[in-house]
């Protein structure tokens, strides 16, 4: 007997451990999707300067992966659901892969644009069903936490590790290498993944192969984010925003009517009932929407008025890398297994819109220790305990067979939030400017200034997170209550805790 307990032992063992080895697997294929996002910024100058760029064409190097991308995800999740979350993880890595190497070797415009659409593709099926396969993979609600700490880690801290490594590869060898590193990355990963990840044959399409609500969010999506993308060039009261952008609410209106009839919906609604999970994407579109300008618009300030190289700013924005890092791996897990999720990500908007209005604050003449350190150590702050603790409030009510919708909703909100904020932000911040420098101010100031309204805008939308945190969130118990109330609903058979609607 004390020999087959040894064996059963060395068993779960195992298993537990191949179940940790599998998520980092996992996190490498997301870390490369997500390098992908920011490490394209700071090569664009090299890349306008190689393929004679026009500034309006360069923008579809980053809009053409971003419109795929974004318009995607909720499809791909869905699709992982129905056919099995590694079968599309493992295609979306094959089509990434493939795409970045055709980036890598393009000599033309057309060329770059087309391969980042289809890399844009690839990226949505791989990362739309990462959370799904990891909240399967750890039922367990501590081990839950800390799994969804560390891909928060890594969604979150991506973009400003993206920033370092572009700036580094492209100093040191050229443009083109941003995407042939992600060529031995994402062969490892699918190797690794073949061998550790465990299949799963999904529900199948006859549970939800839904053609025309397929084709109505994805339109909907794809032509939302194109309308937004190109809000710079036409300006947000044109005819052309105002009319595609209605076509795509029209969409989005005539796929939530559909959904509530069909018979096998892609998207079945009871997702959307639960106050935590509506709640939680909605407080992400915000928090995203301002953050991006605090990435985005700071690099341009740190490049443009300070002037920073490419590896300077990676560098300058490693500190919110590192903080993200401590606190999602570790700190912030316990906090959410201790107070509950919602507890812990109201603070977390706080630090973050703390950090911002610092940030508006940025002389022309800054220091980097005595006046952009101390925006990145509340930012990082803000950062690593906000998104772990969204990602679970946005997990939290979802089945196991709509495990991949969920996830898929979760990296929706994040792409439309950061699109829509990211073209708010700079269409003022450019806007406000150029009204400076046409009333005389010189070029730094106004540059400057522009940046300090659009970083004054964004704190304004992770405040307005925090409010729609505390109105819609459910203070629902943590964790490690919960687990004392499963034990409790075992003994008596009577549910103690239901999600309210």
């Amino acid at each position: 007997m004390p020999e087959i307990a040894s064996t059963e032992g060395r068993h779960i063992a195992a298993t537990d451990r191949s179940r940790w080895i599998a998520l980092v697997v996992l996190c490498a294929g997301a870390l490369m999707i997500i390098l992908d996002m920011t490490i394209v910024n700071v090569a664009l100058p090299s890349i306008q300067h190689d393929l004679h760029f026009s500034q309006s064409n360069l923008a579809w190097v980053v809009n053409a992966y971003l419109i795929t991308f974004g318009g995607l995800l909720l499809l791909a999740g869905r699709l992982g659901d129905l056919i099995g979350r590694r079968n599309v993880f493992m295609i979306g890595l094959a089509v990434f892969v493939a795409a970045s190497a055709l980036c890598g070797a393009a000599q033309s415009q057309t060329m770059l644009i087309v391969a980042r659409f289809v890399q844009g593709l690839g990226g949505a099926m791989a990362s739309a069903v990462i959370l799904g396969m990891i909240v399967t993979m750890f039922p367990e609600p501590g081990e839950q936490a800390k799994a969804i700490g560390v891909f928060s880690f890594v969604a979150a801290a991506g973009a400003s590790i993206g920033l370092l490594l572009g700036g580094v590869i492209t100093q040191a060898i050229n443009w083109h290498w941003i995407f042939f590193v992600n060529l031995p990355i994402g062969v490892a990963t699918a190797l690794l993944a073949v061998r550790l990840v465990g299949r799963d044959t999904g529900i199948g399409l006859r549970r939800g192969a839904d053609v025309v609500g397929a084709g109505l969010v994805t339109g909907a999506l794809m032509l939302g984010l194109y309308t937004i993308v190109k809000t710079q060039n036409y300006g947000w009261g044109s005819v052309h925003t105002l009319g595609l952008g209605a076509l795509s609410v029209g969409l989005l209106a005539g796929f939530v009517a559909w959904e509530a009839r069909t018979k096998n919906p892609l998207m079945p609604l009871r997702i959307l009932r639960s106050r935590n999970v509506s709640g939680a994407n909605l407080v992400q579109m915000l928090f995203v929407a301002g953050m991006f300008g605090m990435f985005f618009l700071g690099s341009l300030y740190m490049q443009r008025v300070l002037g920073y190289s490419a590896l300077q700013i990676g560098l300058a924005f490693l500190p919110v890398a590192l903080l993200i890092g401590a606190f999602s791996l570790g700190l912030s897990a316990r906090l959410t297994m201790r107070f509950g999720a919602r507890a812990v990500l109201i603070p977390g908007l706080a630090f973050g819109a703390a950090g911002l209005a610092l940030f508006a604050q940025a002389p022309v003449g800054a220091s980097y220790v005595g006046d952009l350190l101390p925006s990145m150590v509340l930012v990082g702050i803000g950062a690593g305990l906000s998104f772990p603790a969204l990602m679970t409030l946005a997990m939290s009510s979802a089945h196991p067979t709509d495990a991949g919708l969920a996830s898929g909703l979760v990296n929706t909100t994040q792409q439309v939030g950061g699109a829509l904020g990211l073209a708010v932000l700079a269409t003022v911040s450019t806007s406000h400017t150029a009204s400076l420098v046409h009333t005389g101010h010189a070029g730094a100031s106004a540059l400057t200034s522009g940046y300090h309204l659009a970083w004054v805008i964004g704190t304004g939308l992770l405040v307005a997170a925090m409010v729609t945190a505390l109105a819609l969130l459910r203070p629902a118990p943590a964790p490690a209550e919960m687990q004392n109330v499963d034990e409790a609903e075992a003994a008596d058979g009577v549910p103690l805790y239901a999600e309210a609607a």
